[in-house]
């Protein structure tokens, strides 16, 4: 299938070029046809966003309701939002709730589009850096659990946040020698803790700055572990609530390709253990404390852009080739060039969403 476009530039994933056409097979690029000259319409052609860290969509918690058609629903409203691969995030909760959901994973996986596993966000976290997390839920792995975890969940679970601090080097050691990618969060780790777990293989860490030890001039914790480490990864929640765009612009002119974008996004919810309300524009729980945002991948390349003082190029490599990049799926995702998914975007020049095409096809909004 060829797809023309008409004054159009596209971003293959490194820079910005003139585009004349798509030679799409199988829902996989195929070729790229450029044109001499750069378009003067700007509009611009785009890979799908990849949010490594999402709760819900379209009024779906997915702990809540941890069914097929809970995550069914989670994916088409993502979808039409333009984001084309998205991790399912799970915050500490009962054993129950995460069999349920991993079983629901487990079914789904039949029948997937763009949700292609599951984040575990807990349970083994610090409880002094519990967040908006349930401090009865929480608790230190074992390595017997661990390998009962991944036993059931049979190939779903592609991410767990954990405090490392507090977790036996052979836990770790075993989620690294079975790929899963570990996250350091939620965590009260020294920066003597935190670079000895980067050091290990702790790829990376969840929503810099929010719920761990913070940066101080005598006492440098978490994030000074990040900037000086040479592999360590993390990801910003950049919603303007969650940590300033100040301090976004700082953390993305040190860490450059390690820093990719999340939503860490709820929807609201008057059930369960986590009743996120919606105030303004972020969610709190009953007692006031920060939990989700309201973003969408999209608002967070804009505010990157509009209050970060991040050049475009960098804000849409943050929200597809270095997450696909953690993840494993860089060969596939995240760039528009030749054997990549075709999972794209078009954008106008203001960045507002004019369409998905997903694996070739056409998402109707």
């Amino acid at each position: 299938m060829i797809h023309t476009f008409d004054n159009c530039n596209y971003f293959n994933g490194d820079v910005i070029k003139p585009l004349q056409a798509l030679e799409i097979v199988d829902g996989q690029l195929k070729s790229v046809t450029e044109q001499s000259d750069f378009s003067k319409s700007e509009n611009l052609l785009v890979p799908g966003f990849i949010d490594l860290q999402i709760y819900g969509a379209a009024g779906k918690l997915f702990s809540s309701e941890p069914t097929v058609e809970s995550l069914t629903i989670i994916e088409d409203d993502l979808l039409k939002k333009g984001t084309t691969s998205f991790l399912a995030c799970i915050a500490t909760n009962t054993p129950s709730v995460f069999n349920a959901c991993i079983k629901a994973a487990k079914a789904h996986r039949e029948v997937a589009k763009n949700c292609f596993g599951l984040h575990l966000e807990g349970p083994f976290l610090n409880p002094k850096r519990k967040g908006a997390h349930v401090n009865e839920f929480i608790r230190k792995a074992t390595l017997d659990e661990i390998k009962a975890l991944l036993d059931f969940g049979d190939g779903v679970i592609k991410m767990m946040t954990i405090a490392t601090e507090l977790q036996d080097e052979k836990v770790i050691q075993y989620l690294l020698d079975h790929h899963i990618v570990v996250s350091l969060g939620h965590s009260d780790a020294t920066f003597e803790q935190a670079t000895q777990a980067y050091n290990m293989g702790v790829q990376t860490t969840t929503h810099l700055f929010n719920a761990m030890s913070p940066l101080h001039h005598r006492d440098p914790g978490i994030p000074t572990a990040i900037f000086n480490h040479h592999k360590a990864m993390a990801s910003l929640i950049v919603d303007g609530n969650h940590v300033d765009f100040e301090v976004v612009k700082i953390s993305q002119k040190l860490l450059r390709e390690r820093m990719f974008l999340i939503t860490d996004a709820v929807t609201s919810c008057s059930s369960g253990p986590y009743q996120h309300r919606l105030l303004g524009d972020k969610f709190v729980m009953p007692d006031g404390t920060l939990s989700g945002s309201s973003l969408t991948m999209l608002q967070a390349v804009k505010n990157c852009i509009n209050y970060c003082d991040i050049d475009l190029t960098d804000a849409l490599k943050m929200s597809s080739f270095y997450p696909a990049k953690l993840i494993g799926e860089d060969k596939v995702k995240g760039k528009i060039q030749s054997g990549y998914q075709a999972d794209l975007l078009v954008l106008d020049k203001e960045l507002s969403l004019k369409q998905v095409i997903f694996r070739g096809e056409k998402i109707n909004s």
